[in-house]
Parts: C-alpha cells; structure tokens; sequence
C-alpha cells in the first residue's frame, strides 16, 4: 500500500483565498467517496466483520489495484488498474494523509497548469509512477493501491513552480513545533526521508516508496520543461493561514 508515512507537515502559504482548484476538490472527493462505500472503510455490514471483512478487503484491493506479477503476464485487464488504484486507499489513515497532501498542494499547482492539463497531469504521472514501481517490483503478488504517486507528482510540480512559497511544518523530532520554511526547503527534506525509506523498504510496512520517487521526479521534470520557458510565478502576500495541516 502506498501511503505518505513520516513525511513532514505542511500548509502552503501564499495561496490566494477564495481560489478555485475544482479539480483538486473533485478528486479528494472521488477518492474520499470510494473509500466510504469500500470494504476497507469498515463502515458497510454488507461486507461482514472479522475474517469475513479482512477477506473482502484483500479480494477489493487485488481486483482494483496494481498488483505487478498480474499487470506484466498479459492480463488486459491489469493494464487500467495502475488508474483504478490512484482512487483506493488502504485506510482511514492512508486516505487522510494523501488527501491532506493534496489539499494542501493540489490548488496553486492546478491553478498554475490549468484544469484540464492538471488532471491529465495528475492522472498521467500516477500511473506511470504506479507501472514504474510495478516494473521494479514485476515478481510480486501484493496488491498496490493509493494516490500518493500522482500527489508526489503534485509536489514535484508544486517545487518546481513555487519553490519560495512558505509551508508552515509540524515535525515531530521538534515536538510538532510549526515552523515555517520554503518550498524548497520542505520539499527535497521530505524527498530525502522517502528516499532512505525506500532503502530499507523490506524491514518496514508495506508502502511503496520508489512510487513517491518515481511520482516526485515526474511531476518535477514535467513541470521544468512545461514552464521553464515562462516566467516563474510567485506567491502571492496574503495574511498568514489560520491553523496548521499535518501531512
């Protein structure tokens, strides 16, 4: 399961309020949505309890995640699950953390790009991200789901475009002190723990860091090329936000 564990806190200042970001909105919804009427949610006595409902659960994620030994034998239908997965979350916790993530992040990023090349964005380097873990991993019979490669994109890009945007940080070793710092402070910090995670992979929790890499470096590389030859956009001086987000 892909989820953003130990990454650091964030909410990005200079975001103009009252701003659009429908497609940000419609995707935490959509994700948020399939989640409540899943077996993982918990919520449906439809799908039973105990052994029963961890049953179901395995049987949900296997049929709409990626799992790679499937994708690369040749099974058509395999091919749509790296898209499927993005909208599959493997818990409460999992689905709180992405959808922060992408609140957090989504909006400026989908309004620098646009809707339509935002969600063709979004969709577009989630699934590579996902094929490209999968590559890496073409043996395995675990299923992979969640949104976290395309939102890693969402944060490559977000680095890229407004890299001295202020994200106000809780983190932990500092006794969740907020803190504010730079995108380009926050971000390849964040980058650097998804990369030593990545590296010690087999003695953690199942969660796919190499998508976050993939995702990260995707929505980076796109977002350089795509706008490099434009003038770089600054956020904008607004009052400081009310509140912090924990991502």
């Amino acid at each position: 399961m892909i989820s953003n564990r130990g990454a650091t806190a964030g909410r990005a200042a200079g975001r103009p309020r009252g701003s659009a970001g429908p497609v940000t909105y419609v995707l935490i919804a959509a994700c948020c949505l399939v989640f409540l009427i899943s077996p993982a949610a918990g919520l449906s006595p439809a799908y039973g309890s105990g052994d029963e409902l961890m049953a179901a659960q395995r049987a949900y994620f296997r049929h709409w995640g990626v799992v790679p030994k499937q994708l690369f034998e040749g099974d058509p239908r395999a091919v749509l699950t790296p898209a499927t997965a993005l909208f599959v979350h493997g818990s409460w916790v999992h689905l709180l953390g992405n959808m922060l993530f992408l609140y957090v992040f989504g909006v400026m990023t989908e309004e620098r790009m646009g809707r339509v090349e935002f969600t063709l964005f979004y969709l577009g380097c989630g699934y590579l991200a996902l094929l490209g873990y999968a590559a890496a991993n073409a043996d395995s019979d675990q299923s992979l789901v969640g949104a976290s490669g395309a939102i890693s994109a969402v944060l490559g890009a977000f680095l890229c475009a407004f890299p001295r945007a202020r994200v106000t940080s809780l983190l932990p070793f500092l006794f969740f002190l907020p803190l504010r710092f730079p995108a380009w402070v926050v971000l390849p910090f964040w980058v650097a723990l998804q990369w030593l995670a990545a590296g010690r992979a087999d003695q953690g929790p199942g969660v796919a860091y190499l998508a976050h890499l993939i995702g990260f470096g995707l929505g980076f590389c796109y977002t350089w090329v795509r706008f490099r030859t434009g003038t770089r956009v600054k956020a904008a001086r607004v009052p400081e936000p009310e509140g912090e987000n924990q991502t």
